[in-house]
């Protein structure tokens, strides 16, 4: 008979984390820009007593384990309330991305059936557009104090979330359930089709941010003062807000207010030694100092994901501003950490341009992440840095399938019959583990950060009537990584310019998920099945450059 350990049984419970920071790290900062423009200050010990008092709240509506409470908010501490008092409840926190279509989000609230809706006051127009087409939700909450509430909006019964959450006691006990009790979710559009929900646990969460804070990964301690310019509607910010409890960090919440001048002016305010984002931030960030000649006094660190980082800017930040930038690769699937890049001990002889060759890279798995590439027909393929193949991830933290089973099964099985969930990137990986994305095999392009679906641009296209096919691919800009452009071929005897394809796009879609040029071609390269050829075409408009570039 097997022996068991004697140790104590506890669930590891996002709660959990938030009583940690409470009672170890009580007078720890939190300092967030709110929509309102001022700064907000207060503490670990303040976000705790709140948590507990949304909970409460949430009892009183008599909302059910596991019911869904969505978000439609910036960086900030109502943000940062909500993400434990919900989850620690029982219940399941739903950040939707407001970058997003109004249709789409309909739809993700929809399929979600989120019960409450919280949203910064910033997106009450877009709350007014899809509201009346979102049944499931019983109670809408603008993020605000309750004489910043709006008189007439038009939205049955809004209330204020200030005057809801003073009016509940802050006395709970976090109720102890099962940890694998799903904890939130995030929809990815970095798919084909509609939009997929990826559903979090606890543990998922949990054992994703004790990770996050070891050493080679966000390498977050009690001393940092952490400034995530991510989204909390991007993958939970990266898991920061979690690994920030668990750690007991400084949280520095930007809001809204994203562009260069603002976030240096945050970084050095509040002392950040630590900040997270798309490189496209940076980039904002970066060209509002070299011109002042503005200088960093205390940030060392800073984790860029979510697109590749160009070499440029890796040296800019090393080179001119002695900051450490750490390249990172995740999912939505992944809770989202995959890999970060950090150099290892015998690295550290190596000359500057050969410790950049490996900076450029994806980075090493992180321990409960698995990778491994295979090739066309499934074999496994060698890690030596030259053999490409698919990017195949498993582990604790990593989808086993959609919500509400969406897309069918995604995971594909091995000769041992264990299940990988398949990235869609095209990878290589080195003797010593570095994984460096080569391709993707998905269509699906991503634009400073955020995915546009080409067959939702595609698809657009068609309707038009001079249309009879049309591919869209990403191409490079040095701003947003890569912008999507649609390549038409027109119906016989049809006519149809640049402009007014563009034109046809109006209201259709997202505006930034608007491609930014049409090319108008005699053919699209067809496969045997009849499917476009993405690889060929790319190849055939390797040279083509953006208007204005």
């Amino acid at each position: 008979m097997a022996m068991l350990g004697l140790m104590q049984n506890q669930p590891l419970l996002i709660s959990s984390l938030i009583d940690f920071a409470e009672r170890h790290h009580g007078d720890g900062e939190i300092v967030s820009r709110r929509v309102e423009g001022d700064l907000h200050r207060y503490t670990w010990r303040d976000v705790a007593r709140r948590a507990r008092q949304v909970a409460n709240g949430l009892d009183g509506w008599g909302l059910a384990f596991s019911d869904r409470v969505a978000t439609l908010a910036w960086n900030g501490y109502r943000h940062l309330e909500l993400y434990f008092g919900v989850s620690g409840s029982g219940r399941v926190l739903h950040t939707i991305n407001p970058r997003l279509h109004p249709e789409q989000i309909a739809w993700i609230v929809n399929h979600a059936e989120d019960q409450v809706l919280c949203f910064e006051s910033s997106f009450l127009p877009l709350v007014q557009a899809v509201h009346a087409k979102c049944p499931t939700v019983k109670r809408w909450v603008m993020l605000c104090a309750a004489d910043r509430l709006p008189a007439d909006t038009g939205i049955p019964g809004l209330l204020s979330y200030d005057a809801w959450v003073d009016a509940q006691s802050a006395d709970y006990i976090w109720p102890q359930f099962d940890e694998n009790s799903a904890s939130s979710m995030c929809y990815t559009s970095g798919t084909t089709g509609n939009p997929k929900g990826a559903l979090y646990s606890h543990r998922s969460t949990v054992l994703h941010a004790y990770a996050a804070a070891l050493p080679d990964v966000m390498g977050l301690s009690a001393r940092d003062s952490v400034l995530p310019v991510v989204p909390m509607f991007h993958v939970n910010a990266w898991g920061i807000p979690y690994s920030a409890a668990l750690t007991g960090c400084k949280l520095v919440f930007p809001g809204p207010a994203l562009d260069g001048k603002s976030v240096y002016e945050l970084l050095e305010a509040e002392k950040v030694t630590y900040a997270a984002g798309v490189p496209t931030v940076w980039q904002m960030l970066l060209q509002h100092m070299k011109p002042a000649g503005l200088k960093f006094s205390t940030l060392k660190r800073t984790v860029i994901g979510g697109s590749a980082c160009p070499p440029a800017m890796i040296d800019a930040f090393r080179e001119d501003y002695g900051v450490e930038v750490l390249h990172a690769w995740g999912m939505t699937e992944m809770s989202p950490l995959g890999t970060l890049c950090t150099l290892k001990n015998k690295h550290l002889v190596l000359p500057k341009e050969e410790q950049m060759k490996i900076l450029l890279k994806q980075g090493r798995a992180i321990y409960g992440v698995d990778m491994k590439i295979v090739g066309a027909d499934g074999t496994d393929l060698p890690f030596d840095g030259k053999a490409a193949g698919d990017l195949l991830v498993r582990g604790p933290w990593i989808v086993a399938e959609y919500f509400k089973g969406e897309g069918g099964d995604p995971l594909v099985r091995d000769a041992q019959g264990r299940a990988w969930f398949p990235t869609g990137d095209v990878a290589t990986i080195d003797a010593d583990g570095f994984m460096q994305i080569t391709d993707r095999s998905k269509d699906v392009i991503k634009s400073g950060g955020e995915w546009i679906s080409s067959i939702d641009i595609e698809n657009i296209a068609v309707a038009h009537p001079a249309v009879a096919m049309a591919a869209c691919i990403g191409v490079f800009h040095p701003k947003w990584d890569e912008r999507p452009i649609v390549v038409v071929v027109k119906k016989p005897g049809a006519e149809v310019g640049r402009d007014e394809l563009l034109k046809f796009y109006e209201g259709k879609t997202a505006k930034w998920q608007i491609p930014d040029d049409v090319v108008f071609v005699d053919a699209i390269p067809l496969g045997a099945t009849g499917k476009m050829l993405k690889t060929r075409l790319r190849e055939q408009l390797k040279d083509y450059r953006l208007p204005g570039l």
